[in-house]
């Protein structure tokens, strides 16, 4: 499902802010970007996400900054790594035979010279602030995807309607299949120039009852009719029912192509091509579903 969230919190001269976003996806992925001083809490940031969002892919950004007017009292001078840094440059600046000194600002862009107590800082120092920012934005997620997934319930709830339509044509239609059959029979008895009561009545009768054999579907109309029901009982709970429903449809469109395969009838294989319609529709909503 989509949405997106974001979240702020300032604490000891800092100020984090995470933005969450998600798309469609089957499984859960999820891709943080964060700053180097922190990289070693993202497993900790995953954890968290992954108590309230079960399903989709998710792109995390984490930043750091300091809290205006702080600026200069957060940073640091490493004036050892300076003075070694500048020994090294003037021995470098005598072997090239460079007349030009070691300048301030060289020194200053070396790595290190300068730190920001965020980068000093241990990592775990800031993790209360960014849990805090986190939860956050993962609310304002959470309630975008709400309002999508209030739209795929009634999208779905649509098309079950429709799915079970057909459905109850089809077992409106499968009981006289048999009947149907031995008329179409007869009719092509009567076709080949013979006459039905020359057969074996016995004989008759026993293609009449293999063909209703082969041909019953009523064991997979009950299956579905449970999966219509099931399909409901998703509908009542508050937990993630998104991999429930994938399965449903699984299930639902095996005993749909079975029906297809078995009921030798034009009027059941045009309900089963509207069984399949749907249920396609419907398999594709899934897959937004948490």
């Amino acid at each position: 499902m989509t949405g997106h969230g974001w979240g702020e919190c300032a604490k000891d001269g800092f100020k984090v802010t995470v933005e969450v976003s998600s798309v469609n996806r089957k499984q859960t992925e999820i891709t943080v970007a964060l700053p180097r001083e922190l990289e070693v809490l993202e497993a900790s940031i995953r954890d968290e996400i992954l108590r309230h969002v079960s399903r989709g892919r998710l792109t995390v950004r984490v930043s750091l900054q300091t809290a205006p007017g702080q600026e200069a009292r957060r940073v640091h001078l490493n004036r050892a790594l300076a003075h070694a840094y500048a020994r090294q440059f003037n021995r470098l600046a005598h072997e090239l035979k460079l007349s030009q000194p070691v300048s301030l600002d060289t020194l200053l862009r070396a790595p290190g010279v300068l730190e920001s107590e965020a980068e000093l800082a241990e990592p775990s120092r800031f993790w209360p602030a960014i849990q805090k920012a986190l939860r956050q934005a993962l609310r304002g997620l959470i309630r975008t995807r709400e309002r999508e997934g209030a739209h795929l319930r009634k999208e779905l709830c649509h098309r079950m309607r429709l799915i079970q339509r057909a459905a109850a044509q089809v077992a409106k239609r499968a009981p006289a299949a048999a009947r149907r059959y031995r008329q179409g029979l007869l009719r092509r008895i009567r076709l080949a120039g013979l006459n039905p009561a020359d057969l074996d009545p016995d004989r008759l009768r026993q293609e009449v009852v293999l063909f209703a054999d082969r041909s019953d579907i009523t064991e997979e109309l009950t299956r579905l009719q449970s999966h219509f029901q099931q399909f409901y009982d998703c509908l009542k709970t508050n937990e993630p029912v998104g991999r429930m429903l994938d399965f449903l449809a699984q299930e639902m469109n095996r005993e749909i192509n079975t029906i297809g395969a078995k009921a030798n009838d034009a009027q059941i294989a045009r309900q089963v091509v509207v069984l399949k319609t749907e249920l396609e529709k419907f398999r594709e909503q899934v897959q937004n579903v948490e």
